[in-house]
Parts: structure tokens; sequence; C-alpha cells
């Protein structure tokens, strides 16, 4: 896979010189907090996790591939996204997204998702992408909602999540909708909804 590059950032996938940092961000309480792992997460996790992203391909249907978020400059780790394009529905993606705390309210999380969601549409041909949110996580609701992701559903209490029951925010964008919006921002306007 060739990497996504923007004006700061470097998207691509893990390497082993990766590992340390991922493991640093992953343990991060405030991190783990909203993901489907615990901060006691390990390198042998991060091996594992590292072994079963080989021969994935991004835009191809199966497991979730994960791609650093790197600075383009000094190549610092700022976090990772995750990509999941469905089995059993055509052209349609899950996406996720973990920043190291650091990296957080920088900007970087809505420049990694921009490029990364326009090229799935562009270069993947996707229909649909979705999100899969805690209700709790404001700050991701709105990151979602600021590069234009709509929300679809809100599930009360519909997840058993680390011992609670947890409700869940479904955001989710069209490619239709996405042109939309990519036209209305290199405009300097808002996509009207």
């Amino acid at each position: 896979m060739t990497e996504i590059v923007t004006a700061r950032l470097r998207l691509r996938p893990f390497r082993r010189e990766d590992l340390q940092a991922f493991v640093a961000y992953r343990r991060e309480p405030e991190v783990a907090r909203y993901q489907g792992w615990e901060d006691t997460y390990s390198l042998d996790d991060a091996e594992r996790m590292f072994a079963a992203q080989e021969g994935l391909a991004l835009g191809q249907p199966g497991d979730f591939v994960q791609l650093a978020i790197l600075n383009r400059t000094s190549g610092a780790m700022h976090g990772d996204c995750a990509v999941r394009v469905l089995v059993d529905q055509p052209a349609t993606a899950e996406l996720g997204v973990t920043l190291a705390t650091a990296s957080q309210g920088r900007g970087i999380a809505t420049e990694a998702l921009t490029a990364l969601v326009s090229a799935l549409f562009e270069d993947h041909g996707l229909h649909r992408i979705f999100v899969e949110t805690d209700d709790r996580n404001l700050r991701v609701h709105r990151l979602f909602e600021r590069i234009g992701f709509r929300r679809e559903a809100r599930l009360v209490e519909a997840d058993w999540f680390k011992g609670e029951w947890s409700t869940l925010r479904i955001y989710a964008v069209l490619a239709r909708e996405w042109r939309v919006g990519a036209a209305a921002r290199q405009s300097g306007g808002h996509p009207d909804r």
C-alpha cells in the first residue's frame, strides 16, 4: 500500500519500529477508555496485532487494517486509524481512530480521517463509511460531525462493554455526501445537509 500523505501527516501500515510508541499510547487510560483494549495493553498484544496485519490490504473486505498516523517531518507517531471493509455488505466500511493524548486537540484526527475517507471513496470505490462510538465520547462525536459524518442512530444500552451496558452512536457518510462536503470545503463554505 502506498502512503496517504497530507500537509502534516503520513498514514501507512505499521512497521516493527512502531511497536514501542504504539504500546505507549494504547496504555494511556484516557485513550483506552472507549476502546476494545485495557490500559494494560502489552508488547505481546501489539506483536499479535502487528502479525495479524500481514497480508491485509486497505480497501479489501476482511479484518481491520491499521494505519499509523505519523508526523510527516519528524516521523513521530500520533496514533492510528483502522478500516474494515465489510464482507457481507458491498462497498461498506467501518472506521476507527485512536490518538495519543498529547496529539489530541490539534486537528490531527481531522486531517488524518479526512484524507483517509477521501482515499477510501476515491481510490477504493466505497459507497458508505460508518463509525460506532460510545455515547459518552463527546470529543469523537464532534470530530465525526466536523468532517461531515451524520448521526444515524443512538442505540441505548445496546453493548455490554468493559463490565457495563454502553449506549452507542452510529455515524456515517455516503460517497455522494462526501463529494458535496469536499466541494464545499474547497470553496470555503459548508455543505448543506
